[in-house]
């Protein structure tokens, strides 16, 4: 009887809609930031054969995996270049971070920017790595929260309710596993080899173009600190469902993941890596860390959801 009531106590927790307000901004403004980072080689890394050969091998994994070609094949039927189309979808991009960081249309943006974003990351398959699966991550949840949120124009100004409030405390349940799972395999692998124990893996990623930001020099001064880099990230990343749970340990594990992804993005140059891991981690056990939360989000569906 005890897990048949503490499961779903779990699994829906009574919470307030603050960890859904920093998920929206962060990824609006991850979304904005990675728009205009791709601005000016937008047309030349979408419109070649490159993105043509990575859909063709898309293709082999299945039929309904999106990709921008379905947007280029059906303007094509219509006499629209493929130069127009990429450049429609760039602005719809652009124009969905910058809606879900002011809180307009949420739903809809939220939705519009998770589809674009991985139109663009599936057909540059070549050139998307891990920040382009954590912004799909993120989006997907994002979308399917109870938005909007009480930060946002749409809750101040069109007096829009979210129509599933009890859901907030299971996506954000969600979200927190799914860091816990994602978190202790990647520290999991890293502690079977021996290339993070001995600072090795770490040479290695900080050498390699495009980057190697740091002067070897430096870090060939710096090379007898490589080792404990190595086994701070293992025991950061393999502890950390362990211990961000708990509220007496939660505070210095999160600071130690944030400050992990910070150095990441300054030392190798990985700013929207390191932006969106901050994002996610502040958004899933942030909120409430500092001062607790009082205000609690009406159960009631009231109006309707942009």
């Amino acid at each position: 009887m005890r897990v048949k009531t503490r499961l779903p106590e779990f699994l829906f927790p009574v919470e307030t809609d603050s960890w859904l307000t920093v998920l929206r901004l962060g990824l609006g403004l991850q979304v904005t930031l990675y728009a205009l980072s791709l601005r000016t080689d937008w047309t030349y890394l979408f419109s070649g054969t490159a993105r043509k050969v990575a859909e063709a091998l898309l293709s082999l994994q299945g039929h309904f995996i999106p990709s921008l070609g379905w947007f280029v094949a059906l303007a094509a039927r219509l006499g629209v270049p493929e130069e127009t189309v990429l450049l429609l979808a760039w602005l719809g991009l652009f124009v969905s971070g910058c809606a879900l960081l002011i809180g307009v249309g949420c739903r809809f943006s939220a939705i519009a920017a998770w589809f674009l974003h991985l139109c663009a990351a599936k057909s540059g398959g070549f050139l998307s790595y891990g920040m382009d699966n954590f912004m799909t991550i993120g989006l997907f949840y994002l979308m399917l929260s109870p938005l909007p949120d009480r930060a946002s124009l749409d809750w101040r100004l069109r007096d829009l309710r979210p129509k599933n409030p009890e859901l907030l405390g299971f996506w954000h349940r969600v979200l927190q596993l799914h860091l816990c799972i994602i978190y202790f395999f990647s520290g999991l692998t890293k502690c079977l080899g021996s290339g993070w124990w001995d600072g090795s893996n770490v040479w290695r990623a900080l050498i390699r173009p495009p980057f190697n930001v740091i002067d070897p020099e430096a870090l060939v001064r710096w090379k007898d600190f490589l080792p404990l880099a190595g086994i701070l990230v293992c025991l950061l990343e393999s502890g950390y469902p362990f211990f961000i749970w708990s509220s007496r340990t939660r505070k210095i594990w999160l600071f130690g993941i944030c400050a992990m992804h910070l150095l990441i993005g300054v030392a190798m140059g990985m700013y929207l890596f390191s932006l969106v891991m901050i994002v996610l981690n502040v958004a899933a056990f942030g909120p409430g860390l500092i001062r607790p939360e009082h205000a609690r989000i009406s159960m009631q569906p009231q109006g309707a959801v942009s």
